[in-house]
C-alpha cells in the first residue's frame, strides 16, 4: 500500500518532469525561432527549390498522362522544353527587353519626380521620399546654364581622384557582388529543383524516415497531400501567370505603350504574389503609360481592372479554387506579416507555406471531428 507520502513524492517527481519537458520545449522552440530567424534568407531559397521540384514533377506527371515513358525521360523533356522556350524569349526578344527595361526605368523615375513635385505644389510633405539626383530641369535652368560664362577647367587634386575612385570602386564591387549572388541564388534553386525532382520517393522517404514509428501513417497522409496540393496550385499558378501576361502585353500594344513586353513580363511574373502583386503591376503600368499622355494611362488603367477582374473572378474560380481555398483577409493579412517580418522572400512565398499550414490544419481538425462526435 502507498501512503499520503508516497503519493505526495509522486506528485512532486511528476511536476518536476513536466516543469523539465516544458522547459526543454521552450528553449527548442525558442532555439528553432532564433535559427529561422537567422537562416531566414537560407530557408526560403531551399523552399523555392523545393517548389521548382514540385512544378517540375507536376508537368512531368502531367506529360505522363499523355505520353507512356519513364519518369527521367518525362522529366528531361519538361526540362529541355522549358529552357528552350526561356532561351527562345531571351534570343528573339533580349534586344527588345534590355532596351525596354531601360525605358521604363527611365520613365518611371521620372514620374515619381513628377508625382513628388505635384504634391509638394499642393502642399504634401515628400521629404521621406529619395529618388537620388533624379531631378526635372526646370524651365529657367536652361537659360541659365547657357548664358553662363565658362568656367576654366582645372585638374582634380589628388585627394579629389582618391575619392573618386574609392567611390567607383565600392558601387562596382558592390554591383559585382549584387549580380553574383543573383545568379548564385539562381544556380542553386535550378539545381536542388532538377535534384529534387529527379528522384521525389527518395527525398519523400528520408522526410517520412524521420517520423515517429507510430505517427508514421500520419505523416505520409499530411506529406503526400501537401504535395498533391503545391502541385495542383503550382500548374494553376502557372497557367495564371501566362494568361496575365498576354493579356498585358497584348493590351498595352493595342494602346500603343512603348514597353509592352516588359511590363507584360513582369506582370506575368508579380501574378505569382496574390493580391499585393496585381496591385504592384497596375501601380507600375499606369506610372509607365502616364508618358504616352493620360489618355493612354486612363486605358492602361482600364486594362488592369480587366487584367485584376479576369485573374480574380475567372481563372481564380475556375483553376485556383479547385487547387486551393484560402480566405482572402487571411492571406492577405498572412503576406503582410511574412512581408514585414522576412521582406520580398516572404511576400513571394507566403501562399504555398500558407497551404502547407492548412493542409496540416485540415487533416487535425478532421481527425479531431470524429473524437469530438465519439466522446459527445
Amino acid at each position: 500500500m502507498t501512503g499520503p507520502a508516497d503519493n505526495r513524492l509522486q506528485a512532486r517527481n511528476d511536476l518536476a518532469w513536466s516543469i523539465s519537458v516544458g522547459g526543454i520545449g521552450v528553449v527548442l522552440f525558442a532555439a528553432l525561432l532564433a535559427f529561422t530567424w537567422h537562416f531566414a534568407a537560407t530557408l526560403f531559397l531551399i523552399f523555392s527549390g523545393i517548389l521548382l521540384g514540385v512544378a517540375l514533377n507536376a508537368m512531368s506527371d502531367l506529360l505522363g498522362r499523355v505520353v507512356r515513358l519513364p519518369h527521367a525521360l518525362r522529366l528531361t523533356v519538361v526540362c529541355l522544353v522549358v529552357a528552350g522556350m526561356l532561351s527562345g524569349i531571351v534570343f528573339l526578344g533580349g534586344t527588345t527587353i534590355a532596351q525596354q527595361t531601360t525605358a521604363l526605368s527611365n520613365t518611371l523615375k521620372s514620374q515619381l519626380v513628377s508625382v513628388k513635385g505635384f504634391l509638394e505644389r499642393n502642399g504634401i510633405d515628400t521629404s521621406f521620399f529619395d529618388f537620388g539626383t533624379l531631378s526635372q530641369p526646370s524651365d529657367d535652368a536652361a537659360p541659365a546654364a547657357s548664358s553662363a560664362a565658362p568656367t576654366p577647367h582645372t585638374l582634380p587634386s589628388a585627394g579629389t581622384i582618391a575619392a573618386s575612385g574609392g567611390a567607383i570602386f565600392s558601387q562596382s564591387l558592390k554591383l559585382i557582388l549584387g549580380t553574383a549572388s543573383a545568379v548564385g541564388n539562381f544556380f542553386i534553386v535550378l539545381f536542388l529543383g532538377i535534384a529534387f525532382a529527379t528522384q521525389p520517393g527518395v527525398y519523400r522517404d528520408g522526410l517520412l524516415f524521420m517520423a515517429p514509428a507510430r505517427h508514421r501513417t500520419r505523416a505520409i497522409l499530411i506529406v503526400d497531400r501537401i504535395g498533391e496540393t503545391l502541385e495542383r496550385w503550382l500548374i494553376a499558378q502557372i497557367i495564371t501567370m501566362v494568361a496575365v501576361f498576354l493579356v498585358t502585353w497584348i493590351g498595352l500594344s493595342i494602346i500603343g505603350i512603348q514597353s509592352s513586353f516588359i511590363l507584360g513580363i513582369q506582370a506575368g511574373l508579380l501574378a505569382f504574389i496574390p493580391t499585393v502583386g496585381a496591385i504592384l503591376g497596375g501601380l507600375i503600368v499606369v506610372l509607365a503609360s502616364l508618358a504616352s499622355g493620360w489618355v493612354a494611362a486612363l486605358s492602361a488603367f482600364v486594362l488592369f481592372l480587366g487584367v485584376h477582374a479576369l485573374e480574380s473572378y475567372v481563372l481564380t474560380p475556375i483553376i485556383q479554387r479547385q487547387a486551393l481555398d484560402i480566405p482572402p483577409a487571411t492571406l492577405f493579412a498572412f503576406q503582410i506579416l511574412l512581408g514585414v517580418v522576412f521582406g520580398i522572400w516572404g511576400l513571394a512565398l507566403a501562399l504555398p507555406l500558407m497551404a502547407i499550414a492548412k493542409v496540416m490544419i485540415d487533416h487535425f481538425k478532421a481527425e479531431a471531428a470524429p473524437a469530438a462526435i465519439t466522446t459527445a
